[in-house]
């Protein structure tokens, strides 16, 4: 018997470019989520070195709770039925949620779509509650420092310094504070979709 996913749409978004694109909050284990974190794995190992294998492991034994409502969320974006964009955010501390995991299909790159996954997790974040993101990334991606930047998060590090010297790039923006939020609350227009 095969195992039924659950997965929550979020809507469905225009994007110029691309057309339609479904938004998915789905669990870390979903085969939605798969290629997402199979790519990461390649990327990273690319840029730092490692096997893909060992960046596979260690994006895979995250605790999957962490990044499961009410603390969290796994965002799947996709484009005919198929991933092309992604990302995460968990529980930084009460009022901060931490971005991980962003992504775009190599496919789809240069189209506007980090930008689309920042926007879609920040929403989230919002009715979360959160009203601060923290996030990190790496010094050899200065396609997530220009996305950010661009998205209006502030670096915490020296920007006059060469990236290998700052090394992690810590970066935070502050949330507008939606009133009468919880966390234990999902808005009632969600379609919760079952794929077996």
């Amino acid at each position: 018997m095969e195992e039924s996913v659950v997965a929550l749409e979020l809507g469905t978004r225009q994007l110029e470019g691309i057309g339609a694109v479904e938004v998915y909050s789905v669990s870390q284990g979903d085969p939605l989520a798969a290629p997402l974190i199979a790519e990461l794995a390649l990327e990273y190992s690319s840029r730092y070195g490692g096997t893909r294998e060992a960046m596979l492991e260690d994006l895979t034994t995250y605790p999957a709770e962490e990044f499961a409502y009410p603390q969290g969320a796994l965002l799947v974006l996709t484009h005919d039925g198929l991933p092309i964009a992604g990302g995460a955010f968990r529980q930084f501390d009460s009022t901060t949620a931490e971005l991980k995991r962003i992504w775009t299909s190599v496919d789809y790159r240069k189209r506007g779509l980090g930008k689309a996954v920042v926007r879609e997790l920040e929403r989230e974040i919002e009715l979360r509650g959160y009203n601060r993101v923290f996030l990190t990334t790496g010094p050899r991606q200065p396609e997530a420092v220009a996305l950010y930047l661009s998205s209006g998060y502030t670096p915490l590090y020296d920007a006059s310094l060469s990236p290998e010297e700052v090394g992690i790039h810590p970066f935070e923006k502050q949330l507008r504070v939606l009133e009468n939020v919880t966390r234990a609350a999902i808005p009632t227009d969600r379609v919760d979709n079952t794929r077996v």
